[in-house]
């Protein structure tokens, strides 16, 4: 698997209103290859959101360094390239959605990027089908649901072709059903398009999708592995006033109460074929 994107010793720092220096990331280490589904987890302040701001230099490192793709995002000849291989999609979708139709949402970033007009009707098209929104592209923004919106704001993001979607905690304002139509839209866009993604989150069931897990603890990196090797932790991760998966947790409780069950179960089906297969016994 190439490397994608390399982070070396990043610290980012910013003045309080009180003049005070505060250190939102400290040395911070990490690669991400190429077609990689990497989530990134931490309370609020952990220094997940500005972590996820270096990968497309909307933030630059205080010392340290980010390449996206071998370049440099501190060096502004290589702006306009690292924006064009690394897309964001944030939170609130409202943020995102600039046009009064789906498709012209989507046709800004090509547009602005002087993609020629052909081009673009191409580029829509197939975004918005991607995510499964052909249907809605002549319908007003504002009347979709909020997992719709959403699904909007990441075709737009594809219609860049970015090598890698950034999202930041992009299901927290939706409800359940949003929340599975972002997840199961991002998760093909992995498996079928090899896209890169960084999936910034605190709930843990979606973060026990991803390839690999990093947790984020006081600017740093606290504990990185895959999901069965980072939610087995499970002590470490409640001192970290961190949740895991219920069926995790579930484990965790039945292996310490006696009964030999492995605590890296992350869904519901190992769990009960493991109790069948012991009760059976």
């Amino acid at each position: 698997m190439s490397r994608l994107l390399e982070v070396r010793d990043l610290t980012h720092s910013y003045l309080t209103r009180t003049g005070e220096e505060v250190e939102a990331l400290r040395k911070v280490s990490l690669e991400v290859g190429a077609g990689e589904f990497v989530a990134i987890v931490g309370h609020n302040g952990s220094g997940k959101s500005t972590l996820a701001k270096h990968l497309n230099a909307l933030l630059l490192p205080s010392t340290g360094v980010v390449f996206v793709d071998g370049l440099d995002t501190s060096v502004p000849e290589n702006l306009w390239e690292v924006r064009q291989r690394v897309g964001m999609v944030f939170q609130n979708p409202d943020n995102q959605l600039v046009a009064t139709t789906v498709e012209e949402d989507v046709a800004f970033g090509p547009e602005n990027l002087g993609v020629p007009s052909a081009e673009i009707r191409k580029r829509v098209d197939e975004a918005l089908a991607v995510v499964e929104m052909s249907e809605f592209a002549t319908r007003p923004p504002h009347n979709l649901s909020g997992g719709q919106k959403q699904r909007v704001a990441i075709a737009g993001v594809l219609a860049m072709r970015p090598k890698c979607i950034v999202l930041d905690e992009p299901t927290a304002m939706l409800d359940p059903k949003g929340r599975q139509e972002v997840l199961r839209t991002v998760q093909r866009l992995n498996a079928e398009e090899s896209m890169t993604v960084v999936w910034i989150t605190h709930f843990m069931n979606e973060a026990a999708q991803a390839d690999r897990v990093l947790v984020m603890q006081e600017g740093r990196i606290a504990i990185e592995g895959s999901p069965r090797q980072v939610f087995s932790r499970v002590e470490e991760l409640k001192e970290l006033h961190l949740d895991v998966p219920q069926v995790t947790e579930l484990a965790f409780l039945l292996n310490k109460a006696g009964l030999p069950v492995s605590p890296e179960l992350l869904c519901e089906e190992e769990l009960v074929s493991i109790l069948v297969d012991k009760l059976a016994g």
